[in-house]
């Protein structure tokens, strides 16, 4: 696991500096503290900060190039099936210089070029220059478990595993594209491949992109599928995901360095230290965080019942409100993108625990949107059903009814029902949005062209003759999950030089999961069923039983409370008034109803205080100042 940069000035053939590349690799010296290098050849040049995991020596170090001097590499990620390709290169007379798996994907892709990225089994963000075309080839893994991002410039192309790094380059400055706000406020990040930086783009998943002298040409090379197999049986159907779930586990402990897991307590996280374990993995050390807010804040009970369960040496982390407010700004930084998950901040601290004694760990992201995991889905799919009957019941004499006995959420869900799949599901974040024509200002909103739907529109055309069911998790597993889950795994784990493992996203899996039928996810008001039956025989009752919470944060109390003043000192500036998306009077009335326990504001009080300090981190701050605020950064 590493961080990776380049320079390619194709258009204009203009050589290299070298104190550009040197800035790249330095923004990103928290990925990889392990070492660094650099080639720079004319208008070509490559960076790399490496994080030493498989092959510790010296001979692991990057960029990597062939015996021929024709291919050179510059690689972030880990392909676990390295081993295999190894022995297959031998068998055709390769011969290596290191027991890495950067060399195993540079020969590899030497023999195969693009086609090489079929055989790659993990998660990868890498870029091979071919010197003999002049030609830079980038490539991401099939699910974007690992970043890169891109810019065009004046001369050519930059590419890095952060935004961070294209900025510290002084080739592009960091400017909003204020036509991405409104799909922050509607998703909680930007989806696909924009980002809220003006001319920044992120390399989608499952896609290559090849620079040459004369062109930028990007192509798809893998996507989820459906082709569901209805008469399958449970028996058979639980036999083979386990038996997949437990060689991806495995594959995922190939290290030369100490792997641990982190362990919430649920059922994804219960999964992978039941199959550590069974496998015949002994002290196995496990990872917990929570806070001291009460019960629905502190999943440290249900941990501890599977490290006792699995004899694991297990730690908890408790974040206080103070910590969690001072952080803020540190992890706007480090997220690059503005991103609303507040866990991501909990996830951090207890990455920076973990990195006191290991430097890999395992986790369970993937499982919820491979095996319907979320509530959404089932309440989506009622909607479905209702929409399904006779208007005229629904109009004349349903929705009176339902509007008259209902609460909030039963309301809110009859005006979803108003609109179809597609215009209503935007991903597992989804909340009401009708706060934002109350705080938009009117000259803001008349910039915006098209709606956040319109992002989703692509996904929805491609699956468009699946079931309900399969066209929600791809539409999560393409947005939500990319641009919200992983980015925020990747970006607070690597802030800490620690490699985080997903083995539910082994593509083996995701594969196999598109061919469970929905009615084995989903079972009446019971989510994820087909996981739990394959672990009902492995997992205590309360692990299978619990109702799924991820990684809860106290925001609302803390806003109320410990936070308040940060609150309103942040959003009430006039710092935050002069950017002219909203309503200074709006945001005051939210900020007191929530103060005074009128109105529950928490989640769009959130998103405010992301964007306003992403505005201060990245915009207003000149490049100097960047370059050289050592709050945010690791001094290298």
């Amino acid at each position: 696991m590493c961080g990776i940069a380049g320079i390619y000035n194709h258009s204009s053939s203009a050589p290299v500096q070298p104190e550009q590349l040197l800035a790249m690799m330095h923004s990103l010296g928290h990925r990889g503290p392990d070492g660094q290098g650099h080639l720079i050849k004319n208008e070509i040049g490559l960076g790399h900060r490496r994080l030493s995991i498989i092959d510790l020596s010296d001979r692991g170090r990057q960029p990597m190039s062939t015996p021929d001097g024709r291919f050179h590499i510059s690689y972030n990620g880990e392909v676990y099936n390295y081993l295999e390709l190894r022995a297959k290169l031998q068998e055709r007379g390769v011969r290596f210089r290191s027991d890495t798996d950067t060399e195993v994907i540079l020969h590899w892709f030497a023999l195969k070029g693009a086609d090489s990225l079929h055989s790659l089994n993990g998660m990868f963000a890498f870029a091979i220059w071919d010197s003999q075309q002049k030609c830079l080839f980038l490539a991401r893994d099939r699910m974007g478990i690992k970043p890169l991002y891109y810019a065009v410039t004046k001369n050519g192309f930059l590419f890095a595993s952060e935004v961070k790094a294209l900025l510290a380059s002084g080739m592009i400055s960091a400017e909003v594209d204020t036509s991405k706000i409104d799909k922050f406020m509607t998703f909680g990040y930007v989806p696909a491949q924009r980002t809220m930086f003006k001319g920044i783009h992120k390399l989608l998943p499952g896609h290559w992109l090849k620079v040459t002298p004369d062109d930028i040409k990007c192509e798809c090379y893998w996507d989820v599928d459906v082709e569901i197999y209805m008469n399958r049986s449970v028996d058979a159907t639980t036999e083979e995901l386990r038996a997949l779930i437990t060689d991806s586990v495995q594959l995922r402990m190939r290290s030369d360095v100490p792997v641990g897991v982190f362990l919430s307590g649920g059922l994804d996280s219960s999964t992978v230290v039941s199959l550590l374990s069974e496998t015949g993995v002994s002290g196995i050390q496990t990872f917990s965080v929570a806070y001291r807010n009460g019960a629905d804040y502190d999943e440290s009970a249900f941990a501890e019942i599977v490290a006792q369960k699995f004899n694991t040496n297990h730690r908890v982390l408790y974040v206080e409100s103070s910590e969690f407010r001072d952080f803020i700004p540190q992890f706007v930084w480090q997220m690059d993108e503005p991103v609303v998950e507040a866990a991501a901040i909990s996830l951090y601290f207890v990455a920076k625990l973990l990195k006191e004694h290991v430097t890999v760990a395992l986790s369970g992201e993937g499982a919820d949107e491979l095996f319907a995991g979320y509530d959404i889905y089932r309440y989506m799919l009622l909607l479905e059903r209702y929409r399904r009957m006779p208007e005229r019941i629904r109009r004349n004499v349903l929705e009176p009814v339902l509007f008259l006995i209902g609460n909030d959420k039963i309301k809110k869900y009859l005006r979803f029902a108003k609109q179809p799949l597609e215009k209503r599901y935007v991903g597992v974040s989804l909340h009401e949005t009708w706060y934002k024509d109350s705080i938009y200002k009117s000259d803001f909103r008349r910039t915006l062209a098209d709606t956040p739907a319109s992002s989703l529109s692509g996904l929805y055309e491609r699956s468009r003759t699946w079931d309900d069911l399969s066209r929600m998790q791809y539409v999560d597993l393409k947005s939500w999950l990319v641009d919200d889950l992983l980015i925020k795994a990747d970006k607070m784990t690597m802030a800490n030089a620690v490699e985080l493992r997903v083995p539910f996203l082994d593509h083996r899996v995701v594969e196999f999961a598109m061919t469970i039928p929905g009615n084995m996810k989903m079972r009446g008001s019971k989510v994820k069923w087909i996981l739990k039956q394959t672990m009902k025989e492995h997992l205590p009752q309360k692990i299978l039983s619990r109702k799924k919470v991820g990684f809860p944060t106290p925001l609302s109390q803390m806003f109320g409370n410990d936070l308040s003043s940060y609150v309103s000192d942040l959003l009430l500036s006039q710092r935050a008034r002069n950017r002219g998306y909203f309503k200074g009077d709006s945001l005051e009335r939210l900020v007191m109803e929530h103060n005074k326990g009128k109105v529950d504001h928490h989640k769009v009080l959130w998103q405010l205080i992301i964007l306003e300090e992403w505005h201060r981190a990245f915009i207003d701050d000149s490049k100097e100042k960047r370059l050289t605020n050592q709050k945010y950064r690791t001094v290298v």
